[in-house]
């Protein structure tokens, strides 16, 4: 009886401390500003690590899985649901929304989530991924990250690959509305938000030190500031690349954050992800 008494002890004690050591499980899902923590060499190595190796870097008690896409938006996440393999988790994160305001995809209401209307909106959308990751751990924490501002970008890889930036509305959306979307799905929810929007310190006035086109007055190319860059035209074609090293700030093609935009996302997700 004493025996079986002390083997139970050893058993729960074995068992708490495993609990303590086994590593808290995060899956990141995202856009193109989550798929490059894995893929520096496709920004000509102007990034040196994404943010989830910099939380995992302060947190080694989380172990993450990277499931960004490039380009996707919300609705393709949504409609891919169940074919993206995602595992039972003890985090989810949600990063998305810059490429449904780019997309001109419809924000949808507050209506579309509560009742489950499908993938055509944002609302809609992120009732489908949000359920989804319920259903595989009823007890995860989930974060709901929203988009960052952005600057006018140009793709390094292909110029003609370019888009302003969220100072102008698109399909008269501004991404702003899309920010704040997340933050009502997230106050109904009672979902851990991280406002990357308006708290990153991230704006127009510091996406890049500068853009460099040629001057409409003498043809000559010159450094442009924000906002006066806003009005001159950029040529994929016979342009140079407008953003040299020499420009990159807190993103190094105006919209994809450089390491030292990494370092501001990666330091609020610290503030909030489970301990």
């Amino acid at each position: 009886m004493v025996m079986h008494r002390r083997s139970s002890i050893l058993i729960v004690v074995l068992f708490f401390l495993c609990s303590l050591t086994a590593p808290i499980k995060w899956v990141a899902i995202g856009d193109s500003i989550t798929y490059l923590n894995e893929h520096t060499d496709e920004t000509d190595n102007r990034i040196t690590t994404g943010y989830m190796k910099l939380v995992c870097e302060k947190r080694p008690d989380i172990q993450y899985i990277n499931k960004g896409y490039n380009g996707w938006t919300s609705g393709d996440i949504a409609s891919k649901i169940e074919t993206l393999a995602l595992a039972r988790a003890d985090v989810y994160s949600v990063f998305l929304g810059t490429n449904d305001w780019w997309s001109g995809r419809p924000i949808g209401t507050m209506k579309d989530y509560k009742s489950k209307t499908g993938s055509a909106t944002l609302f809609g959308s992120f009732r489908i991924i949000i359920d989804k990751l319920r259903s595989l751990n009823k007890e995860a924490q989930i974060i709901l990250i929203t988009p960052l501002q952005r600057g006018d970008f140009v793709s390094m890889n292909d110029m003609k690959n370019n888009a302003y930036g969220s100072y102008k509305t698109k399909n008269d959306q501004s991404l702003e509305q899309f920010a704040d979307a997340l933050l009502t799905i997230a106050k109904k929810e009672n979902l851990v938000i991280v406002d990357l929007y308006h708290k990153s310190g991230i704006t127009q006035e510091n996406m890049v030190k500068f853009k460099r086109l040629k001057d409409p007055s003498t043809g000559l190319y010159k450094n442009f500031t924000y906002p006066e860059f806003k009005n001159i035209s950029f040529d994929p074609v016979s342009d140079e690349y407008p953003y040299p090293p020499e420009a990159i700030d807190m993103t190094y093609d105006g919209l994809h954050p450089s390491d030292k935009g990494y370092r501001a996302i990666a330091s609020l997700i610290l503030n909030v992800i489970r301990k």
